[in-house]
């Protein structure tokens, strides 16, 4: 498949459960952090279609991998969290999530 989803949650089960949804459709790509994310963007850049980022992680969280991945991509991205705040929604608007 061409087209590259990349799931990027800390949440082994919400990974799994996402590329469950999505392999029909997507070559699934799975990060586990931030920092993961970015190895595998830098690696797969050209590829991957649209990145699903949860905003809170360990190491790198979602909102500081967005505003990295926006140095180098303008992949969209779309950010998976719990939270429901205007609030969080415009930070995560500002960092560069779609």
């Amino acid at each position: 498949m061409d087209n590259k989803v990349l799931v990027v949650d800390d949440m082994e089960l919400n990974r799994e459960l996402l590329k469950e949804m999505l392999e029909s459709s997507y070559d699934v790509l799975l990060a586990e952090n931030g920092k993961c994310a970015m190895e595998m963007l830098h690696q797969y850049q050209e590829e991957i279609s649209v990145v699903l980022l949860d905003l809170m992680m360990p190491e790198i969280d979602g909102l500081e991998a967005c505003m990295r991945i926006r140095e180098f991509s303008n992949v969209p991205i779309i950010m998976l969290t719990a939270r429901s705040e205007d609030t969080d929604k415009i930070i995560g608007f500002e960092c560069g999530a779609d």
